[in-house]
């Protein structure tokens, strides 16, 4: 009966903060989806593999998993390559020989509070969400409808470009 996958009501809840977008399912593969669009996606795989990493149990699974985060994420050079700080990136490399469930903590933090600051408030903006809690027409929102590139406010400054849109 469903045909969307995601109800409107679910991606509005995803507007409220980063933590909810990420918690739910299809609004990681929704903001993994944006990334992608911008070409830095290794951020939230770095953020997933992250978390992934901390659930491991096993010492043999801990060594094998953190060295390969290093060698995707961190590492000069790595395939995909996260930004982060020289120091930061330091505390990693020396700690890869004997690594814990915490070893990425303060690289993921840094990770988050990037995504969080920049890609997110984007992601907002995106069609890919706006298309999300667009989805039902009888649901009244104060969110823009079709244009892309301004919001109510913006029409004010750009009088000459409202005639496209009549």
């Amino acid at each position: 009966m469903n045909r969307q996958k995601v109800s409107p009501e679910e991606a509005v809840k995803w507007g409220e903060s980063f933590d909810k977008l990420l918690s739910h399912r299809d609004g990681l593969e929704a903001f993994t989806r944006f990334l992608k669009t911008e070409f830095s996606e290794e951020n939230i795989e770095f953020w997933k593999a992250c978390e992934d990493f901390k659930k491991s149990q096993e010492p043999q699974q801990i060594i094998l998993k953190a060295k390969a985060i290093y060698e995707k994420f961190i590492q000069n050079d790595a395939p995909q390559e996260v930004n982060l700080d020289f120091h930061t990136k330091e505390i990693i490399t020396k700690s890869i020989t004997q690594p814990t469930l915490h070893s990425f903590d303060a690289a993921q933090s840094r990770v988050y509070q990037l995504m969080e600051q920049d890609s997110y408030t984007r992601f907002l903006k995106s069609d890919i969400y706006l298309d999300l809690i667009e989805g039902r027409p009888q649901r009244p929102t104060n969110l823009r409808r079709r244009s892309r590139s301004f919001t109510c406010n913006e029409f004010q400054d750009v009088k000459s470009d409202v005639a496209i849109w009549l």
